[in-house]
């Protein structure tokens, strides 16, 4: 006879985890993630470990690292059910780090954390961050999902990156080739990418959510939702380092690079830029596309406020010598970039080393 007492037997999916339903996922996902794979991989899904080759792709490697979020952009993402992209976002604010610093980004890693595992969603978010990992030439090589009951409210999830890259060590970029009179060549974002959201969402919502409100051809929320552009592919180019050699004359011609971030323009080039040297920028060329023209109006957000909080149409910047600027500006319109001048590299000390004016 059975005890009253006996206590019921329990599951992991009783507990609000369920395998069966990870394991649905990575099949569904097996596909999208194999689209992004690179020579250099060893093996498939499903490992302990990822594994990666790098002996036949450089001499003198030098690997280059870096871990990101999408910020509370993913707040928005999910009140509007918009998950297709997110992953885009996600695979952007990463391999556009590395890129700084000349390194070509092989592969990433993903965190995805959920209270409830809803496949479609996951797979939707999933498939979106292969996607930018193929746009990338970024192999995304493996990853973890958590079921966390408890962690999250219904429908909310989650997401990190982590992304590692490879240059040679005589390629690399570390500001070390700056001079004053470098020309800083913006090229534009693709809207907000993914930082200030905290401060977007505030006006969003005060503002009423007008989420069809026209900007000229385009729907305030499109522009609000536009993942972050992957620069790496014409950027690379630009360096000289396509499929073939390396072109040591284009590489040359771009000093530092900058991916605007958060802090925006006035925080983000002068990390790239040495000590004894400053920026220059000119406001006049600071044009504000309509999705940031309508967040300082409806915010009534200052001019050095958006400039140390959003990109302002402007996603990566190239430190440029003068005598080069002709050629790098027709290689970027050659690759469909939208860039403009904005400033130049001046010497500076003290504390106020980036004058916007």
């Amino acid at each position: 006879m059975t005890s009253s007492n006996t206590p019921t037997p329990l599951t992991y999916r009783d507990a609000g985890v369920d395998i069966d339903a990870g394991n649905e996922l990575v099949e569904r996902i097996k596909p999208m993630v194999k689209r992004s794979f690179r020579p250099e991989v060893m093996g498939g899904l499903g490992g302990f470990g990822a594994l990666f080759d790098l002996s036949k792709k450089y001499r003198e490697p030098v690997l280059v690292s870096g871990t990101d979020g999408v910020g509370t952009k993913l707040k928005l993402a999910q009140q509007l059910g918009r998950h297709d992209t997110i992953g885009i976002d996600l695979v952007a604010m990463c391999v556009n780090d590395v890129l700084v610093q000349g390194a070509e980004p092989l592969f990433f890693l993903d965190y995805f954390a959920t209270g409830k595992l809803d496949i479609d969603t996951a797979a939707a978010v999933v498939g979106g961050i292969a996607r930018g990992c193929e746009l990338s030439g970024c192999a995304l090589i493996g990853g973890e999902t958590a079921e966390m009951p408890d962690m999250y409210a219904p429908g909310e999830y989650d997401l990190a990156g982590f992304c590692v890259a490879g240059v040679e060590k005589s390629e690399l970029l570390d500001g070390g080739r700056v001079q004053a009179c470098d020309v800083l060549i913006g090229i534009a974002s693709s809207g907000p990418h993914s930082n200030g959201y905290s401060l977007i969402r505030r006006i969003f919502d005060r503002a009423g959510r007008p989420a069809d409100l026209d900007l000229g051809g385009e729907r305030l929320i499109d522009a609000l939702m536009a993942p972050t552009r992957l620069y790496v592919k014409p950027v690379l180019e630009l360096l000289g380092r396509g499929n073939g050699p390396t072109d040591a004359d284009k590489s040359a011609r771009i000093h530092a690079m900058a991916h605007i971030t958060g802090g925006g323009l006035t925080e983000n080039i002068i990390r790239v830029i040495p000590d004894g040297l400053g920026l220059e920028i000119d406001a006049s060329t600071l044009v504000l596309p309509p999705v940031f023209d309508w967040l300082q109006r409806e915010g009534a957000v200052a001019r050095e406020e958006m400039w140390r909080t959003f990109n302002c149409g402007v996603g990566f910047v190239l430190a440029v010598a003068p005598a080069d600027v002709a050629a790098v500006t027709a290689d970027l319109d050659r690759l469909g970039l939208p860039h403009r001048a904005i400033g130049q590299v001046v010497r500076a000390s003290g504390d106020e080393r980036v004058r916007i004016g």
